[in-house]
Protein backbone atom coordinates (compact mmCIF):
# COMPACT_ATOMS: atom_id res chain seq x y z
CA UNK A 1 0.00 0.00 0.00
CA UNK A 2 2.96 2.35 1.12
CA UNK A 3 4.68 1.74 -2.67
CA UNK A 4 1.26 2.09 -4.35
CA UNK A 5 1.03 5.37 -2.53
CA UNK A 6 4.93 6.61 -3.26
CA UNK A 7 4.31 5.58 -6.80
CA UNK A 8 1.14 7.58 -6.90
CA UNK A 9 3.11 10.55 -5.50
CA UNK A 10 5.99 10.29 -7.55
CA UNK A 11 3.93 10.11 -10.65
CA UNK A 12 2.09 13.34 -9.50
CA UNK A 13 5.27 14.94 -8.94
CA UNK A 14 6.69 14.34 -12.41
CA UNK A 15 3.26 15.86 -13.94
CA UNK A 16 3.33 18.72 -11.90
CA UNK A 17 7.17 19.21 -12.78
CA UNK A 18 6.43 18.84 -16.91
CA UNK A 19 3.65 21.37 -16.80
CA UNK A 20 5.04 24.20 -19.18
CA UNK A 21 5.83 27.82 -18.13
CA UNK A 22 3.56 30.24 -19.56
CA UNK A 23 4.73 34.31 -20.93
CA UNK A 24 1.55 36.05 -22.21
CA UNK A 25 2.93 39.11 -23.67
CA UNK A 26 -0.15 42.02 -25.22
CA UNK A 27 1.05 45.33 -26.36
CA UNK A 28 -1.53 48.23 -26.12
CA UNK A 29 -3.29 50.02 -29.30
CA UNK A 30 -0.75 47.79 -32.03
CA UNK A 31 -3.37 46.52 -34.28
CA UNK A 32 -3.48 43.36 -36.54
CA UNK A 33 -1.53 44.97 -39.39
CA UNK A 34 1.73 46.24 -37.26
CA UNK A 35 3.40 43.41 -38.00
CA UNK A 36 5.33 42.18 -40.56
CA UNK A 37 4.26 38.39 -40.43
CA UNK A 38 0.57 40.08 -41.25
CA UNK A 39 1.88 41.59 -44.40
CA UNK A 40 3.27 45.10 -43.61
CA UNK A 41 6.34 45.37 -45.33
CA UNK A 42 6.71 49.19 -43.37
CA UNK A 43 8.60 47.87 -40.72
CA UNK A 44 10.35 44.74 -39.58
CA UNK A 45 9.30 42.02 -36.34
CA UNK A 46 11.20 39.29 -36.82
CA UNK A 47 11.04 38.33 -33.17
CA UNK A 48 7.07 37.86 -33.09
CA UNK A 49 6.80 37.14 -36.51
CA UNK A 50 9.16 33.68 -35.33
CA UNK A 51 6.67 32.94 -32.77
CA UNK A 52 4.10 32.15 -36.26
CA UNK A 53 7.22 30.64 -37.93
CA UNK A 54 8.42 28.18 -34.90
CA UNK A 55 4.81 27.58 -33.80
CA UNK A 56 0.71 28.74 -34.42
CA UNK A 57 -0.74 31.52 -35.90
CA UNK A 58 -4.58 32.28 -36.09
CA UNK A 59 -6.09 34.02 -38.89
CA UNK A 60 -8.93 35.18 -37.36
CA UNK A 61 -8.41 36.08 -33.72
CA UNK A 62 -10.82 38.87 -31.71
CA UNK A 63 -10.38 40.92 -28.76
CA UNK A 64 -12.22 43.86 -27.74
CA UNK A 65 -12.52 47.38 -29.21
CA UNK A 66 -10.65 49.18 -26.34
CA UNK A 67 -8.30 48.68 -23.24
CA UNK A 68 -9.36 47.50 -20.11
CA UNK A 69 -12.10 45.29 -22.18
CA UNK A 70 -9.96 42.72 -23.88
CA UNK A 71 -7.75 42.36 -20.64
CA UNK A 72 -10.98 41.14 -18.22
CA UNK A 73 -11.94 38.95 -20.81
CA UNK A 74 -8.18 37.67 -20.90
CA UNK A 75 -7.97 37.69 -17.41
CA UNK A 76 -11.19 35.87 -16.89
CA UNK A 77 -12.17 33.65 -19.80
CA UNK A 78 -15.64 35.51 -19.90
CA UNK A 79 -17.77 38.63 -21.70
CA UNK A 80 -16.54 41.69 -20.18
CA UNK A 81 -19.90 42.58 -19.60
CA UNK A 82 -20.54 39.27 -17.33
CA UNK A 83 -17.41 41.29 -15.32
CA UNK A 84 -18.43 44.41 -14.48
CA UNK A 85 -16.30 46.28 -16.71
CA UNK A 86 -17.77 49.23 -18.89
CA UNK A 87 -15.51 51.95 -19.01
CA UNK A 88 -11.57 52.67 -18.99
CA UNK A 89 -11.44 54.78 -16.38
CA UNK A 90 -13.06 56.44 -13.16
CA UNK A 91 -13.72 53.35 -12.03
CA UNK A 92 -15.38 51.37 -14.43
CA UNK A 93 -12.52 49.24 -15.63
CA UNK A 94 -12.51 46.88 -12.72
CA UNK A 95 -13.49 43.70 -12.95
CA UNK A 96 -16.32 42.02 -10.47
CA UNK A 97 -14.59 40.71 -7.28
CA UNK A 98 -15.79 37.13 -7.64
CA UNK A 99 -14.43 36.58 -10.67
CA UNK A 100 -11.36 34.02 -10.67
CA UNK A 101 -8.56 35.41 -12.92
CA UNK A 102 -6.13 33.14 -14.64
CA UNK A 103 -3.28 34.27 -11.92
CA UNK A 104 -5.59 32.37 -9.51
CA UNK A 105 -5.81 29.26 -11.58
CA UNK A 106 -2.32 29.22 -12.42
CA UNK A 107 -1.14 29.77 -8.90
CA UNK A 108 -3.18 27.75 -7.47
CA UNK A 109 -1.64 25.23 -9.60
CA UNK A 110 1.44 25.97 -7.84
CA UNK A 111 2.90 28.52 -10.68
CA UNK A 112 4.98 31.70 -9.71
CA UNK A 113 2.35 34.34 -11.00
CA UNK A 114 3.55 37.94 -12.47
CA UNK A 115 2.63 41.01 -13.85
CA UNK A 116 4.49 43.59 -15.71
CA UNK A 117 3.38 46.80 -16.81
CA UNK A 118 -0.31 48.13 -17.59
CA UNK A 119 -2.43 46.67 -15.48
CA UNK A 120 -6.24 48.71 -16.21
CA UNK A 121 -8.05 46.63 -14.51
CA UNK A 122 -8.28 48.63 -10.94
CA UNK A 123 -5.82 50.40 -8.88
CA UNK A 124 -6.90 50.06 -5.51
CA UNK A 125 -6.87 46.09 -3.39
CA UNK A 126 -8.87 44.03 -3.83
CA UNK A 127 -8.94 44.98 -7.76
CA UNK A 128 -5.17 45.43 -7.46
CA UNK A 129 -3.21 42.49 -9.30
CA UNK A 130 -1.60 41.70 -6.30
CA UNK A 131 -5.09 40.73 -4.67
CA UNK A 132 -5.94 39.02 -8.63
CA UNK A 133 -3.47 35.90 -8.46
CA UNK A 134 -0.31 37.79 -9.19
CA UNK A 135 2.63 37.24 -6.35
CA UNK A 136 4.53 40.25 -8.56
CA UNK A 137 3.51 43.30 -9.56
CA UNK A 138 5.61 46.16 -11.82
CA UNK A 139 4.27 48.72 -13.39
CA UNK A 140 1.21 51.30 -13.37
CA UNK A 141 -2.37 50.95 -13.03
CA UNK A 142 -4.06 53.53 -14.80
CA UNK A 143 -5.08 52.98 -18.84
CA UNK A 144 -2.52 55.03 -20.26
CA UNK A 145 0.68 56.87 -18.20
CA UNK A 146 1.78 60.24 -19.37
CA UNK A 147 5.58 59.81 -19.33
CA UNK A 148 7.34 56.65 -20.92
CA UNK A 149 10.83 57.69 -19.66
CA UNK A 150 11.73 56.73 -15.92
CA UNK A 151 8.22 57.39 -14.80
CA UNK A 152 7.09 56.94 -11.44
CA UNK A 153 5.76 53.47 -10.85
CA UNK A 154 4.75 51.01 -8.15
CA UNK A 155 6.81 47.50 -7.33
CA UNK A 156 3.50 45.24 -5.32
CA UNK A 157 2.09 48.63 -3.91
CA UNK A 158 4.62 50.56 -3.20
CA UNK A 159 6.12 53.70 -5.46
CA UNK A 160 9.32 52.91 -7.45
CA UNK A 161 10.98 55.47 -9.92
CA UNK A 162 11.31 53.19 -12.97
CA UNK A 163 14.36 52.98 -14.98
CA UNK A 164 14.48 53.66 -18.62
CA UNK A 165 11.94 53.56 -21.37
CA UNK A 166 9.11 51.66 -20.07
CA UNK A 167 8.70 48.90 -22.14
CA UNK A 168 12.38 48.10 -21.85
CA UNK A 169 12.27 48.35 -18.59
CA UNK A 170 9.01 46.43 -17.78
CA UNK A 171 11.19 43.58 -19.98
CA UNK A 172 14.10 44.15 -17.77
CA UNK A 173 11.86 43.08 -14.54
CA UNK A 174 10.21 39.92 -16.29
CA UNK A 175 13.71 38.86 -17.72
CA UNK A 176 14.80 38.81 -13.69
CA UNK A 177 11.51 36.75 -12.62
CA UNK A 178 12.36 34.44 -15.54
CA UNK A 179 15.24 33.98 -14.49
CA UNK A 180 14.32 33.77 -10.56
CA UNK A 181 11.98 30.76 -11.64
CA UNK A 182 13.55 29.01 -14.32
CA UNK A 183 13.01 25.88 -12.06
CA UNK A 184 9.38 25.96 -11.17
CA UNK A 185 6.78 26.38 -13.53
CA UNK A 186 6.27 30.50 -13.87
CA UNK A 187 3.20 32.42 -15.19
CA UNK A 188 4.74 35.88 -16.65
CA UNK A 189 2.27 38.02 -17.76
CA UNK A 190 4.04 41.41 -20.13
CA UNK A 191 1.85 43.90 -21.34
CA UNK A 192 3.37 46.58 -22.75
CA UNK A 193 1.80 50.07 -22.97
CA UNK A 194 3.06 50.74 -26.13
CA UNK A 195 2.52 51.97 -28.76
CA UNK A 196 -0.61 53.67 -26.98
CA UNK A 197 0.24 57.35 -27.15
CA UNK A 198 1.71 59.75 -25.89
CA UNK A 199 4.05 58.84 -28.64
CA UNK A 200 7.28 58.42 -27.61
CA UNK A 201 9.90 56.03 -28.21
CA UNK A 202 14.11 56.09 -28.23
CA UNK A 203 16.12 57.31 -30.77
CA UNK A 204 17.21 54.25 -31.61
CA UNK A 205 14.20 53.34 -33.15
CA UNK A 206 13.00 56.52 -33.61
CA UNK A 207 15.49 57.50 -36.34
CA UNK A 208 15.36 54.70 -38.19
CA UNK A 209 11.65 55.94 -38.79
CA UNK A 210 10.98 59.64 -38.62
CA UNK A 211 11.91 60.34 -42.55
CA UNK A 212 10.73 56.78 -43.58
CA UNK A 213 8.90 56.44 -46.81
CA UNK A 214 5.18 54.61 -45.82
CA UNK A 215 4.83 52.20 -48.99
CA UNK A 216 1.45 51.33 -47.31
CA UNK A 217 -1.08 53.53 -45.92
CA UNK A 218 -4.58 53.14 -44.56
CA UNK A 219 -7.70 52.50 -45.48
CA UNK A 220 -8.43 56.10 -45.52
CA UNK A 221 -5.33 57.89 -46.29
CA UNK A 222 -6.40 61.75 -46.58
CA UNK A 223 -7.25 60.86 -42.67
CA UNK A 224 -4.19 59.54 -41.70
CA UNK A 225 -1.41 60.96 -39.64
CA UNK A 226 1.88 60.25 -41.46
CA UNK A 227 3.89 60.68 -38.14
CA UNK A 228 1.68 59.15 -35.46
CA UNK A 229 2.03 55.91 -38.03
CA UNK A 230 6.13 56.11 -37.98
CA UNK A 231 6.19 56.58 -34.61
CA UNK A 232 3.41 53.99 -33.67
CA UNK A 233 5.37 51.58 -36.16
CA UNK A 234 9.03 52.50 -34.29
CA UNK A 235 7.22 51.68 -30.85
CA UNK A 236 6.15 48.36 -32.72
CA UNK A 237 10.25 47.54 -33.29
CA UNK A 238 10.83 48.67 -30.23
CA UNK A 239 8.64 46.27 -28.80
CA UNK A 240 9.86 43.19 -31.27
CA UNK A 241 13.24 43.75 -29.79
CA UNK A 242 12.24 43.17 -26.59
CA UNK A 243 10.25 39.68 -27.58
CA UNK A 244 13.29 38.83 -29.06
CA UNK A 245 15.53 39.68 -25.57
CA UNK A 246 12.61 37.15 -23.80
CA UNK A 247 12.69 34.86 -26.29
CA UNK A 248 16.95 34.69 -26.05
CA UNK A 249 16.44 34.46 -22.35
CA UNK A 250 14.42 31.83 -22.51
CA UNK A 251 16.77 29.35 -25.13
CA UNK A 252 19.98 30.72 -22.90
CA UNK A 253 18.40 29.27 -20.03
CA UNK A 254 17.39 25.90 -21.74
CA UNK A 255 13.84 26.38 -21.36
CA UNK A 256 12.49 27.57 -24.34
CA UNK A 257 11.11 24.25 -25.13
CA UNK A 258 9.26 24.08 -21.66
CA UNK A 259 7.46 27.69 -22.15
CA UNK A 260 4.22 28.51 -23.78
CA UNK A 261 4.75 32.51 -25.31
CA UNK A 262 1.70 33.35 -26.74
CA UNK A 263 1.61 37.32 -28.00
CA UNK A 264 -1.70 39.54 -29.23
CA UNK A 265 -2.99 42.98 -29.12
CA UNK A 266 -5.76 44.24 -26.82
CA UNK A 267 -7.14 46.16 -29.69
CA UNK A 268 -7.21 47.72 -33.26
CA UNK A 269 -4.79 50.38 -34.10
CA UNK A 270 -4.90 53.87 -32.53
CA UNK A 271 -4.89 55.52 -36.14
CA UNK A 272 -5.87 55.20 -39.32
CA UNK A 273 -2.73 53.31 -40.71
CA UNK A 274 -2.44 50.03 -42.57
CA UNK A 275 -4.32 47.07 -41.40
CA UNK A 276 -4.68 45.07 -45.21
CA UNK A 277 -7.95 46.50 -45.73
CA UNK A 278 -9.82 45.75 -42.75
CA UNK A 279 -12.20 48.82 -41.73
CA UNK A 280 -12.24 50.04 -38.58
CA UNK A 281 -9.78 50.99 -35.97
CA UNK A 282 -9.89 51.32 -32.06
CA UNK A 283 -13.27 51.64 -30.81
CA UNK A 284 -14.50 50.14 -33.82
CA UNK A 285 -16.60 46.84 -33.34
CA UNK A 286 -15.79 45.82 -36.89
CA UNK A 287 -12.57 44.40 -38.17
CA UNK A 288 -9.96 46.32 -37.37
CA UNK A 289 -10.71 47.37 -34.45
CA UNK A 290 -11.05 43.84 -32.86
CA UNK A 291 -8.72 41.83 -34.81
CA UNK A 292 -5.88 41.17 -33.62
CA UNK A 293 -2.92 38.55 -34.52
CA UNK A 294 -2.25 35.87 -32.30
CA UNK A 295 0.92 33.58 -32.34
CA UNK A 296 1.51 30.73 -29.96
CA UNK A 297 4.50 29.22 -29.40
CA UNK A 298 5.49 25.22 -27.95
CA UNK A 299 8.16 23.68 -29.31
CA UNK A 300 7.10 20.62 -27.48
CA UNK A 301 3.35 19.97 -28.40
CA UNK A 302 2.48 22.61 -31.09
CA UNK A 303 4.27 22.55 -34.80
CA UNK A 304 5.90 24.46 -36.29
CA UNK A 305 3.73 26.39 -38.90
CA UNK A 306 0.53 25.70 -38.05
CA UNK A 307 -2.35 28.00 -39.42
CA UNK A 308 -5.31 28.14 -37.31
CA UNK A 309 -8.58 29.14 -39.35
CA UNK A 310 -10.69 28.73 -36.87
CA UNK A 311 -12.40 31.85 -35.30
CA UNK A 312 -11.31 32.24 -31.48
CA UNK A 313 -11.33 35.32 -29.06
CA UNK A 314 -9.67 36.70 -25.69
CA UNK A 315 -12.02 34.47 -23.79
CA UNK A 316 -10.50 31.48 -24.79
CA UNK A 317 -7.01 31.98 -23.65
CA UNK A 318 -7.81 31.13 -19.80
CA UNK A 319 -9.54 27.58 -20.96
CA UNK A 320 -6.55 26.92 -23.54
CA UNK A 321 -3.67 27.86 -21.97
CA UNK A 322 -5.38 26.35 -18.63
CA UNK A 323 -6.01 22.77 -20.86
CA UNK A 324 -2.61 22.92 -22.36
CA UNK A 325 -0.54 22.92 -18.78
CA UNK A 326 -3.59 20.28 -17.03
CA UNK A 327 -4.21 22.91 -14.99
CA UNK A 328 -7.81 22.71 -13.39
CA UNK A 329 -9.82 25.74 -14.25
CA UNK A 330 -11.66 25.89 -10.63
CA UNK A 331 -14.22 28.38 -11.74
CA UNK A 332 -17.49 28.78 -10.14
CA UNK A 333 -18.98 30.43 -13.05
CA UNK A 334 -19.46 29.51 -16.47
CA UNK A 335 -17.00 30.50 -19.05
CA UNK A 336 -17.68 32.12 -22.30
CA UNK A 337 -14.47 31.21 -23.77
CA UNK A 338 -13.33 27.62 -24.76
CA UNK A 339 -10.33 25.78 -25.21
CA UNK A 340 -8.40 25.62 -28.22
CA UNK A 341 -5.50 22.74 -27.60
CA UNK A 342 -7.55 20.41 -30.03
CA UNK A 343 -6.68 23.14 -32.68
CA UNK A 344 -3.31 23.59 -31.73
CA UNK A 345 -1.91 19.81 -30.66
CA UNK A 346 -1.25 17.33 -33.16
CA UNK A 347 1.19 15.26 -31.67
CA UNK A 348 0.27 12.03 -32.00
CA UNK A 349 1.00 11.29 -28.37
CA UNK A 350 -2.02 13.79 -27.32
CA UNK A 351 -4.04 12.29 -30.52
CA UNK A 352 -4.99 14.29 -33.71
CA UNK A 353 -8.12 16.86 -33.28
CA UNK A 354 -11.02 15.44 -33.81
CA UNK A 355 -13.57 16.60 -37.02
CA UNK A 356 -16.20 16.86 -34.49
CA UNK A 357 -13.95 19.03 -32.31
CA UNK A 358 -13.07 21.48 -35.41
CA UNK A 359 -16.36 21.74 -36.47
CA UNK A 360 -17.81 22.71 -33.33
CA UNK A 361 -14.97 25.42 -32.82
CA UNK A 362 -15.84 25.84 -36.83
CA UNK A 363 -19.77 27.18 -36.24
CA UNK A 364 -19.47 29.33 -33.10
CA UNK A 365 -20.48 33.06 -32.67
CA UNK A 366 -18.05 36.03 -31.49
CA UNK A 367 -19.48 38.93 -29.99
CA UNK A 368 -18.06 42.21 -30.04
CA UNK A 369 -19.22 45.12 -27.72
CA UNK A 370 -18.46 48.57 -26.45
CA UNK A 371 -20.46 51.47 -25.68
CA UNK A 372 -23.23 49.97 -26.24
CA UNK A 373 -22.62 48.56 -29.69
CA UNK A 374 -23.01 44.86 -30.55
CA UNK A 375 -21.41 43.25 -33.88
CA UNK A 376 -21.35 39.28 -34.24
CA UNK A 377 -19.20 37.17 -36.52
CA UNK A 378 -18.81 33.19 -37.05
CA UNK A 379 -16.17 32.09 -39.35
CA UNK A 380 -18.24 33.32 -42.83
CA UNK A 381 -19.84 36.52 -41.88
CA UNK A 382 -20.05 39.45 -39.25
CA UNK A 383 -22.97 41.28 -38.74
CA UNK A 384 -21.76 44.83 -37.75
CA UNK A 385 -23.56 46.69 -35.10
CA UNK A 386 -25.72 48.95 -37.73
CA UNK A 387 -27.55 45.48 -38.88
CA UNK A 388 -25.15 45.26 -42.45
CA UNK A 389 -24.07 41.46 -43.03
CA UNK A 390 -20.46 41.26 -44.48
CA UNK A 391 -19.00 37.87 -45.93
CA UNK A 392 -15.33 38.08 -44.22
CA UNK A 393 -14.34 34.89 -46.96
CA UNK A 394 -14.70 37.61 -49.73
CA UNK A 395 -15.06 40.90 -48.58
CA UNK A 396 -12.86 40.89 -45.01
CA UNK A 397 -12.60 44.97 -45.77
CA UNK A 398 -16.99 45.06 -44.77
CA UNK A 399 -17.28 47.22 -48.16
CA UNK A 400 -20.40 45.24 -49.28
CA UNK A 401 -23.16 44.19 -47.34
CA UNK A 402 -24.91 41.02 -48.64
CA UNK A 403 -28.34 41.30 -46.33
CA UNK A 404 -30.17 40.83 -49.31
CA UNK A 405 -27.94 37.69 -50.97
CA UNK A 406 -27.76 35.97 -47.74
CA UNK A 407 -30.95 36.70 -45.28
CA UNK A 408 -30.65 33.09 -43.36
CA UNK A 409 -27.42 33.70 -42.07
CA UNK A 410 -28.19 37.53 -41.56
CA UNK A 411 -31.59 36.09 -39.35
CA UNK A 412 -29.03 34.18 -37.73
CA UNK A 413 -26.70 36.30 -36.26
CA UNK A 414 -29.21 38.84 -35.78
CA UNK A 415 -31.28 36.27 -33.39
CA UNK A 416 -27.59 35.31 -31.40
CA UNK A 417 -27.14 38.96 -31.20
CA UNK A 418 -30.56 39.89 -29.44
CA UNK A 419 -29.94 36.84 -27.23
CA UNK A 420 -26.57 38.11 -26.13
CA UNK A 421 -27.79 41.08 -25.41
CA UNK A 422 -30.80 39.65 -23.36
CA UNK A 423 -28.54 37.64 -21.35
CA UNK A 424 -24.51 38.71 -21.63
CA UNK A 425 -25.31 42.64 -21.86
CA UNK A 426 -28.34 42.79 -19.12
CA UNK A 427 -25.47 41.48 -16.91
CA UNK A 428 -23.88 44.63 -17.16
CA UNK A 429 -24.02 46.67 -13.95
CA UNK A 430 -23.17 49.90 -14.08
CA UNK A 431 -23.72 50.96 -10.66
CA UNK A 432 -20.62 53.12 -9.08
CA UNK A 433 -18.56 50.61 -6.97
CA UNK A 434 -16.26 52.45 -4.09
CA UNK A 435 -12.84 52.65 -3.88
CA UNK A 436 -11.88 50.71 -0.92
CA UNK A 437 -9.79 51.85 1.98
CA UNK A 438 -7.39 49.83 4.73
CA UNK A 439 -7.64 46.62 2.35
CA UNK A 440 -5.92 43.60 4.64
CA UNK A 441 -4.19 42.96 1.40
CA UNK A 442 -2.16 46.20 1.31
CA UNK A 443 -1.10 49.10 4.03
CA UNK A 444 -1.14 51.62 1.09
CA UNK A 445 -4.43 52.87 -0.55
CA UNK A 446 -3.90 55.09 -3.87
CA UNK A 447 -6.37 57.29 -4.49
CA UNK A 448 -5.52 59.16 -7.68
CA UNK A 449 -6.88 62.11 -9.45
CA UNK A 450 -8.19 59.66 -12.18
CA UNK A 451 -10.78 58.37 -9.50
CA UNK A 452 -11.81 61.61 -8.05
CA UNK A 453 -14.44 64.07 -8.58
CA UNK A 454 -13.95 67.38 -8.69
CA UNK A 455 -16.55 70.19 -6.93
CA UNK A 456 -16.41 73.69 -8.07
CA UNK A 457 -13.77 75.63 -10.63
CA UNK A 458 -11.51 72.65 -9.88
CA UNK A 459 -11.04 70.74 -13.77
CA UNK A 460 -8.64 68.04 -14.88
CA UNK A 461 -5.67 68.71 -16.65
CA UNK A 462 -6.89 66.53 -19.56
CA UNK A 463 -10.42 65.27 -20.59
CA UNK A 464 -8.79 62.03 -20.76
CA UNK A 465 -9.30 61.18 -17.01
CA UNK A 466 -6.02 58.72 -16.71
CA UNK A 467 -2.96 60.29 -15.95
CA UNK A 468 -4.41 63.39 -15.33
CA UNK A 469 -4.21 65.94 -12.06
CA UNK A 470 -7.07 68.56 -10.84
CA UNK A 471 -5.75 72.16 -11.65
CA UNK A 472 -7.52 75.57 -10.96
CA UNK A 473 -8.46 75.06 -7.14
CA UNK A 474 -9.13 78.84 -6.63
CA UNK A 475 -11.53 79.18 -3.98
CA UNK A 476 -12.93 77.95 -0.35
CA UNK A 477 -16.10 76.34 -2.09
CA UNK A 478 -13.85 73.83 -4.62
CA UNK A 479 -13.64 70.71 -3.06
CA UNK A 480 -12.09 66.71 -4.82
CA UNK A 481 -14.07 63.85 -3.49
CA UNK A 482 -13.91 60.26 -3.64
CA UNK A 483 -16.55 57.44 -2.92
CA UNK A 484 -14.29 55.08 -0.83
CA UNK A 485 -15.76 52.30 1.62
CA UNK A 486 -12.92 51.85 4.42
CA UNK A 487 -12.65 48.25 4.90
CA UNK A 488 -10.73 48.31 8.36
CA UNK A 489 -11.18 50.81 11.12
CA UNK A 490 -8.15 52.62 12.07
CA UNK A 491 -6.45 55.84 11.78
CA UNK A 492 -4.36 56.75 8.79
CA UNK A 493 -1.48 58.75 7.40
CA UNK A 494 -2.89 61.16 4.81
CA UNK A 495 -0.30 62.40 2.21
CA UNK A 496 -1.20 64.52 -0.85
CA UNK A 497 0.86 64.66 -4.01
CA UNK A 498 0.93 68.23 -5.20
CA UNK A 499 2.69 70.92 -6.80
CA UNK A 500 1.78 75.00 -5.49
CA UNK A 501 3.88 78.02 -6.78
CA UNK A 502 6.01 79.95 -3.90
CA UNK A 503 3.23 83.01 -4.61
CA UNK A 504 0.78 80.53 -3.49
CA UNK A 505 1.86 78.56 -0.09
CA UNK A 506 -0.16 78.73 2.56
CA UNK A 507 -3.06 76.89 1.94
CA UNK A 508 -4.61 75.14 4.71
CA UNK A 509 -6.53 72.00 3.44
CA UNK A 510 -8.85 69.40 5.32
CA UNK A 511 -9.35 65.79 4.30
CA UNK A 512 -12.92 64.68 5.70
CA UNK A 513 -14.84 61.58 6.03
CA UNK A 514 -17.84 61.20 7.96
CA UNK A 515 -16.89 62.76 11.29
CA UNK A 516 -12.94 62.48 11.06
CA UNK A 517 -11.18 65.56 9.87
CA UNK A 518 -7.48 66.49 9.93
CA UNK A 519 -6.01 69.29 8.72
CA UNK A 520 -2.95 70.52 7.38
CA UNK A 521 -1.01 73.59 5.50
CA UNK A 522 1.29 73.69 2.52
CA UNK A 523 4.29 75.90 3.80
CA UNK A 524 6.93 74.57 0.59
CA UNK A 525 6.60 75.47 -2.95
CA UNK A 526 6.80 73.22 -5.19
CA UNK A 527 6.71 74.85 -8.76
CA UNK A 528 7.48 71.99 -11.56
CA UNK A 529 7.17 72.85 -15.48
CA UNK A 530 5.24 70.27 -17.58
CA UNK A 531 6.95 67.64 -18.91
CA UNK A 532 6.66 64.77 -21.46
CA UNK A 533 6.63 67.25 -24.22
CA UNK A 534 10.16 66.82 -25.04
CA UNK A 535 10.00 63.08 -25.31
CA UNK A 536 6.75 63.06 -27.85
CA UNK A 537 7.49 62.49 -31.13
CA UNK A 538 4.14 63.90 -32.41
CA UNK A 539 1.68 66.12 -30.26
CA UNK A 540 -0.21 64.21 -27.69
CA UNK A 541 -3.67 64.30 -27.07
CA UNK A 542 -3.43 63.11 -23.37
CA UNK A 543 -2.09 65.40 -20.33
CA UNK A 544 1.71 65.88 -19.70
CA UNK A 545 3.12 65.89 -16.36
CA UNK A 546 4.44 67.28 -13.37
CA UNK A 547 6.96 66.28 -10.79
CA UNK A 548 4.63 65.93 -8.26
CA UNK A 549 5.74 66.05 -4.29
CA UNK A 550 4.10 64.28 -1.52
CA UNK A 551 3.42 65.98 1.48
CA UNK A 552 1.62 64.60 4.86
CA UNK A 553 -1.09 66.38 5.98
CA UNK A 554 -1.76 64.41 9.26
CA UNK A 555 -3.14 61.32 10.47
CA UNK A 556 -7.02 60.75 9.96
CA UNK A 557 -9.68 58.27 11.70
CA UNK A 558 -11.68 56.34 9.55
CA UNK A 559 -14.34 54.15 10.76
CA UNK A 560 -15.76 51.14 8.44
CA UNK A 561 -17.86 51.63 6.14
CA UNK A 562 -18.78 53.55 2.81
CA UNK A 563 -19.02 57.65 2.40
CA UNK A 564 -17.41 60.76 0.37
CA UNK A 565 -14.02 61.32 1.22
CA UNK A 566 -13.85 65.05 0.97
CA UNK A 567 -10.55 67.50 0.51
CA UNK A 568 -11.20 70.74 0.55
CA UNK A 569 -9.37 74.42 1.26
CA UNK A 570 -10.00 76.40 4.51
CA UNK A 571 -8.10 79.17 3.13
CA UNK A 572 -6.45 79.96 0.05
CA UNK A 573 -4.19 83.19 0.59
CA UNK A 574 -2.97 83.03 -3.01
CA UNK A 575 -4.64 82.64 -6.22
CA UNK A 576 -4.77 78.71 -6.19
CA UNK A 577 -4.90 76.04 -3.02
CA UNK A 578 -2.61 73.79 -5.40
CA UNK A 579 -2.87 71.11 -7.92
CA UNK A 580 -3.72 67.60 -7.00
CA UNK A 581 -2.12 64.40 -8.51
CA UNK A 582 -3.03 61.61 -5.80
CA UNK A 583 -3.90 61.16 -2.27
CA UNK A 584 -2.37 58.36 -0.63
CA UNK A 585 -3.79 56.61 2.77
CA UNK A 586 -1.64 54.28 4.85
CA UNK A 587 -2.61 52.04 7.71
CA UNK A 588 -1.33 53.21 10.88
CA UNK A 589 -3.10 50.69 12.37
CA UNK A 590 -6.25 48.78 12.06
CA UNK A 591 -8.99 46.98 13.90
Amino acid sequence: MLAALLALFTSSALLADERPNLLVIITDDQGWGDLSASGNTNLSTPHVDSLARDGASFDRFYVCPVCSPTRAEFLTGRYHPRCGVFATSTGGERMDLDERTIADVFKAAGYATAAFGKWHNGAQHPYHPNARGFDEFYGFCCGHWGDYFSPPLEHNGELVQGHGFTADDFTDKALTFIEQYKDRPFFAYVAYNTPHSPMQVPDRWWNKFKDKELNLRGTQPNREDIQHTRAALAMCENIDWNVGRMLEKLADLGIADDTIVLYFCDNGPNGNRWTGGLRGVKASTDEGGVRSPLVMRWPKKIEAGERIPQIAAAIDLLPTLADLAGVPVGNAKPLDGRSLKSLLTSHPADGAPSDEARDELRDRIIFSHWNGQVSACNQRFRLDHAGRLYDLAADAGQRSDVSQKYPEAKSKLAAAVKAWKDEVLAELNREAKPFTVGHPGSKNTQLPAADGVPHGNIRRSNQHPNSSFFTDWKTTDDSITWDIDVAAAGNYDAEIYYTCPAGDVGSTIELSFNNSRVEGKITEPNDPPLRGAEHDRVRRGESYVKDFKPMNVGTIRLERGRGQLTLRALSIPGSQAMELQMLMLTRVDNE
